[in-house]
């Protein structure tokens, strides 16, 4: 709903939005008719088939509609860019989510290989693009879709050629088309959505968004109307052939979009756009309604089905698409497909009568679809839990949608929505009305006479190669695995002739250097090695020799010296601190003596001199006797 708010306001106001990217790269959004045709579309589509997902899918459902809401972001973008480079952004995220969304149940065997058979199919349309994007700024120094028109010469051609080859790949067009196969491995809303008005139908939007454009290559409007009707008939053969409720429908939106092919050929790609208006509500609706019966059956096989008993509901609701699908007036789908057929009477009346003969087989396919899945069943089958309310509410969305398209038979209706969109409508015949209507009608009946019977009778095992695209997979896979095998021998021969002698000459080297490595160790290495030897042993024995010698010499010098200073130290102190402290002691005991002799009597000092004078007359005497 937020989508369709924004959508709404977006146009309405009419938007254009850029993104300067670098100073000479520009991401860019703008209005157009087929653009705004699709923004419309998109959302709308996508708001019952995320409704009935949600519901629906048991495994992950969360990450399944955030998903889908991510695929229609991506082709949003998509339709609403203005130039090759905003294309090839949106372009590479519509095929990652695509790949997301079949890889959607991965533990199971066998999808992981589908879902890339799928991606790489389309990947290798997808480098048209990039090639015609590098040819359009090579040209004009821009990637905007105006600037095609400043295309010449082989430029041109090659831009043209590059738009037609990734379309091709992405609208399943041969020899692209046995791909959605392949996708067939994702679940039911993503391939309702993938069909309808996403992935599929962008290539048919870029053939019709940029045909003014493309029409400048003489060839390419022949080279599309033969693509688009070579993949009509083809495809109506296939499903009218297939047994898998998914694979009828998938084969089904490949002739479909052929048609749409064609009327962009032919010149009337509004009328390409319509077709893709009417076919995405119908094929949407489709996908639910085979999503229902496997449910019930477990099982795609239309022979396993006939549910009309069972779901009458959704039988009804088929009816009415199948209806559509067939081409049966006065649905909308039926309208569109008239006005491809008118347009392809101005290239050719042939070619008007060959698309009416692909519009019979769609009449043939949607009637064996709708008889083997809901006819009646002698079978009792086993009542399984009927379709939630939002399934029943998505389902009849769509088929009420594509009652409503059956306005456009109504003449003011459809000149006023042409003149609204700017859409030029072919001019209609006569006979070429009653033609079509009469293949119509053979169709539905051949279809009634194939499913007569029990349904396995019905099945189409009488030809599995026309079910199977004609051996399209088959010859995919053989070339595809001649070309491994002639890599295979192409390496082998690389790696015998080629890479051999270069091995041979890096081994000779590698033994010749191994040989000089020895040569080296044995002539200069062993000489060196033992010299260090040598010299290591007579630094060790110096290292010896100091320790002994030298070392121990200035350890006895060193004891010497610290006795020395010892002793200095102590005879120094009695010098310098006894001798003086020995003289005051003496000093200090002669004074007390003195000052014992002054007693101030007069006897003592008598007798003081007297010792005196005897000491002197002693001396004197001594003194003479020597």
């Amino acid at each position: 709903m937020l989508t369709l708010a924004v959508t709404g306001l977006s146009l309405n106001a009419g938007v254009v939005a850029s993104y300067r990217w670098s100073e000479s790269l520009t991401l860019g959004l703008e209005r157009s008719l087929a653009g705004d045709v699709f923004a419309w579309l998109v959302p709308l589509v996508a708001l019952p088939v995320t409704l009935y997902a949600a519901i629906h899918v048991r495994q992950a459902p969360h990450r399944l509609v955030a998903l889908l809401l991510a695929f229609v972001g991506a082709m949003q973008l998509l339709v609403l860019a203005s130039d090759l480079l905003t294309l090839l952004v949106a372009w590479e995220l519509v095929g990652a989510c695509s790949w997301g969304l079949i890889l959607h149940r991965w533990q199971e065997e066998g999808i992981p290989s589908q879902a890339m058979h799928a991606f790489l199919a389309t990947r290798l349309g997808d480098l048209g693009l990039y090639v015609a994007a590098g040819a359009l700024f090579a040209g004009t120094g821009g990637f905007g879709y105006a600037a095609l028109d400043d295309l010449s010469g082989g430029l041109l051609h090659v831009a043209v050629a590059g738009i037609v080859l990734a379309a091709a790949a992405k609208s399943a067009q041969l020899p692209f088309s046995a791909w959605l196969f392949a996708a067939m491995a994702g679940p039911v809303p993503a391939s309702a959505l993938l069909h309808s008005a996403t992935m599929v139908a962008a290539g048919t939007f870029l053939l019709a968004r940029l045909a003014p454009q493309l029409e400048q290559a003489a060839w390419f409007s022949p080279l599309v109307i033969f693509l688009g009707l070579a993949t009509a008939l083809t495809g109506g053969l296939v499903a009218s052939c297939q047994g898998h409720a998914k694979r009828l429908l998938a084969a089904s939106t490949s002739a479909q979009y052929g048609l749409m092919w064609v009327a962009v050929g032919a010149g009337f790609p509004g009328v390409a756009l319509l077709h893709a208006v009417t076919h995405a509500c119908l094929k949407a609706g489709l996908f639910l309604v085979a999503g229902l019966a496997e449910r019930r059956v477990d099982s795609y096989r239309l022979a396993d089905m006939r549910l009309g008993r069972q779901l009458p509901g959704v039988a009804g609701a088929s009816l009415v698409l199948c209806l559509a699908l067939a081409g049966v007036a006065p649905l909308g789908a039926a309208w569109s497909k008239e006005q491809i057929a008118s347009a392809a009477v101005d290239i050719s009346p042939w070619l008007a009568l060959f698309v009416a003969i692909a519009g019979g087989l769609s009449a043939l396919y949607a009637t064996r679809f709708q008889r083997l899945a809901f006819g009646r069943s002698p079978r009792r089958l086993v009542s399984g839990r009927p379709p939630a309310g939002a399934e029943r509410i998505s389902l009849a969305g769509l088929a009420l949608a594509t009652l409503m398209l059956s306005l456009l038979w109504w003449r003011p209706f459809s000149e006023s929505i042409a003149a609204n969109l700017g859409v030029v409508l072919p001019k209609e015949h006569a006979w070429l009305m009653v033609v079509s209507l009469a293949l119509v009608a053979l169709g539905i009946g051949m279809g009634l006479w194939l499913t007569r019977g029990s349904p396995r009778e019905a099945e189409p095992a009488w030809q599995p190669v026309l079910a199977d695209w004609f051996g399209l997979p088959t010859l995919h896979s053989g070339v595809g695995l001649g070309v491994m095998r002639f890599a295979r021998a192409l390496a082998r021969f690389d790696d015998r002739v080629f890479d051999l002698p270069l091995t041979r000459l890096a081994q000779g080297a590698s033994a010749g250097a191994s040989g000089l490595a020895r040569g080296d160790d044995a002539l200069l290495a062993v000489p060196i090695n033992q010299l260090a030897k040598g010299i290591h042993a007579t630094a060790r024995g110096l290292a010896r020799g100091d320790d002994r010698v030298v070392d121990s010499g200035l350890m006895i010098t060193a004891r010497c010296a610290q006795w020395l200073a010892d002793v200095n130290t102590r005879r120094g102190e009695w010098l310098a601190d006894g001798l003086p402290s020995a003289l005051a002691q003496g000093v200090e005991a002669g004074g007390r003596w003195a000052r014992a002799t002054q007693s101030g009597q007069t006897h003592h000092y008598y007798t003081a001199m007297a010792a005196g004078l005897g000491t002197f007359f002693l001396l004197l005497l001594i003194g003479a006797s020597m």
